[in-house]
C-alpha cells in the first residue's frame, strides 16, 4: 500500500472524489490513474495520477489524493531484486501488479527509490513519482 511519507512543502495534496471502474475493487494505498473518466488500477510502468485514500463508497466514488512531484510514498517490495543486482536511491522501479506496492524491475520504471531499508520482499522503500 502507497501512503503519504513526506510532503516537501507546506501545502496539502489536492484531494478529489472520482468514480470507480464498475467491477473494480479498490483499496486503500492503491496507486490508480483514470481511464475513460474512472479510476482504474495503475499499470506497472504508468505514472499513478491518484493514491485511493480508501474504498469506493454505495456510489463507486472513490476519495483520492492527487500525486505531487514534491510528495514520497511509502510502500514495500513485492520481490527481491535478482541475484548480484543491488537497488538503490535513485533507481527507478515498476508497480507490482496489485498497483500497492514496487518490484525490483527497474526497465521502464516509474517510481524514483529515495530510500530503500533492505533487498527483500517486504522491505520498506520510500519513492516518488
Amino acid at each position: 500500500m502507497f501512503s503519504t511519507k513526506k510532503m516537501g512543502v507546506g501545502l496539502t495534496a489536492p484531494f478529489v472524489y472520482l468514480p470507480g471502474t464498475a467491477g473494480e475493487t479498490i483499496t486503500a494505498g492503491e496507486a490508480l490513474v483514470l481511464s475513460g473518466g474512472k479510476l482504474t488500477k495503475c499499470g506497472a510502468t504508468a505514472k499513478p495520477a491518484y493514491i485511493a485514500l480508501g474504498p469506493a463508497d454505495g456510489n463507486g466514488t472513490v476519495p483520492c489524493a492527487e500525486v505531487q512531484s514534491y510528495m514520497e510514498f511509502q510502500t514495500t517490495l513485492s520481490a527481491a531484486p535478482a541475484e548480484g543486482v543491488t537497488l538503490a536511491p535513485g533507481d527507478k522501479v515498476t508497480l507490482s501488479a496489485d498497483a500497492l506496492q514496487v518490484t525490483a524491475t527497474t526497465e521502464s520504471g516509474v517510481a524514483t527509490i529515495k530510500r530503500i531499508d533492505a533487498q527483500a520482499v517486504d522491505s520498506v522503500v520510500i519513492v516518488s513519482f
